[in-house]
């Protein structure tokens, strides 16, 4: 049989993640906590995936953007509509007497006649159509009543077949046309737009000048560093990621002066991690501090299922540095009173990719808004043992940590 239209719609989309990608199946599955073989029948069409968060995962991993998500997350649904149709066969009722011999009948059983033909042993034909082989479950048995068998017998074996074939199809409990909110495009949920409006800054250095990049380029090929406004445009000329640490800032507004939305959780999602980046590390600093943003969350990448932990701020007012006591969840916002979250995500050893899960409700309504990169996930890699470079502005050029100390 051919596949459905859907299905290969979607098998090919999930086709050319992969192949941007450049890894193998087995590599991609590892990541996706998948095997390498079922990677494969999502891409050949052989299999459609029971929950779209897998497919949203190789999304994020393979840097698909928010509008290329939308639209995989689509082909899923009407993909995953097909699957069920073709795994819910309408069933056949079984009729008390044959009208025409069988078309593969047991090789021991006559061949009936026109007249009373002796009784002889029922075929066993499937119960659901040939697709449902994927199902990977034995045969059901399909009793066939004898001739002239009574009437309370007959709807005995036909509720028999019933139950049998609602065994073998089962029942997921996956609903295709209402995907969770957090799989939903960014800014709406499926009761409509979002109450309150929510931005970010992803190039931070703390107090405006303390940071580290790793790049994968020497010294000499390297600019100076930037004013923390243009840090933004300098990371994406050198392909720059974060060194240890980076600094997500969130700002969330309620769209309403009265109506208040309140916020219930920040959640880590970590879709990859690998070894280290083993490039240098440029740090945009020679020493520097300076007062955090209140609403402070530290991250630590490196534990197995990280969490955004609230953690004392300072305020700096005039030559007084004051602390701020932690404050955890929930916050209310308004459109008149917008709250600013600090994420500081942290790891030694791994190269990182991550994004965060905020979790809100307003008016009866609940929902969960992803926080990406433009569409991509976060990204923060680990620094130890690398080599690490401070700009001699006297100089006009970068010099090693170890140079640093003997100059000063």
């Amino acid at each position: 049989m051919p596949k459905d239209a859907a299905v290969e719609e979607f098998a090919g989309l999930v086709r050319a993640l992969k192949a941007r990608d450049g890894r193998s199946y087995e590599a991609l599955g590892r990541r996706l906590s998948v095997s390498a073989s079922t990677l494969h029948r999502y891409c050949s069409g052989a299999t459609v995936p029971e929950e779209f968060a897998v497919v949203d995962r190789l999304a994020l991993l393979c840097g698909a953007d928010e509008e290329e998500r939308r639209a995989l997350e689509a082909a899923w649904t009407e993909a995953d509509r097909a699957r069920r149709r073709a795994a819910s066969p309408a069933l056949t009722p079984v009729p008390a007497v044959s009208a025409a011999p069988e078309s593969n009948p047991e090789p021991s059983a006559p061949e009936p006649g026109p007249g009373p033909a002796p009784e002889a042993p029922a075929p066993n034909p499937s119960v659901a159509d040939p697709s449902a082989a994927d199902l990977s479950a034995p045969e059901a048995p399909r009793a066939r009543p004898r001739r002239g068998a009574p009437a309370p017998l007959l709807a005995a074996v036909a509720l028999v077949v019933l139950a049998l074939a609602a065994a073998l199809l089962g029942h997921p409990t996956h609903t295709a046309s209402a995907p969770a909110p957090a799989s939903t495009a960014a800014g709406r949920t499926a009761a409509g737009p979002l109450p309150f409006t929510w931005s970010i800054g992803s190039q931070l250095w703390e107090g405006g000048c303390a940071h580290t990049y790793l790049v994968d380029r020497a010294s000499r090929a390297v600019a100076p560093p930037p004013v923390t406004a243009d840090s933004g445009a300098w990371a994406g000329t050198h392909g720059a990621v974060h060194g240890g640490e980076a600094l997500v800032r969130i700002t969330v507004q309620g769209r309403s002066p009265s109506d208040a939305v309140v916020l219930h959780a920040l959640h880590v999602r970590v879709v990859d991690r690998a070894a280290p980046l083993p490039w240098n590390a440029y740090r945009m600093d020679n020493g520097c501090g300076g007062a955090v943003t209140p609403r402070h969350f530290a991250v630590d990448l490196d534990r197995p299922r990280p969490l955004a932990r609230p953690v004392d701020g300072l305020d700096a007012s005039g030559a007084e540095v004051r602390k701020i006591p932690a404050v955890s969840f929930p916050y209310k916002v308004t459109s008149s009173d917008p709250e600013e979250l600090l994420v500081s995500a942290r790891t030694a050893g791994c190269d990182c990719r991550w994004y965060l899960e905020l979790e809100w409700s307003a008016g009866g309504r609940t929902g969960t808004v992803r926080i990406t990169d433009g569409g991509k996930p976060f990204r923060t890699s680990g620094t130890r043992g690398r080599p690490t470079y401070v700009h001699d502005s006297a100089e006009g050029r970068w010099i090693t940590d170890s140079e640093s100390g003997q100059t000063g």
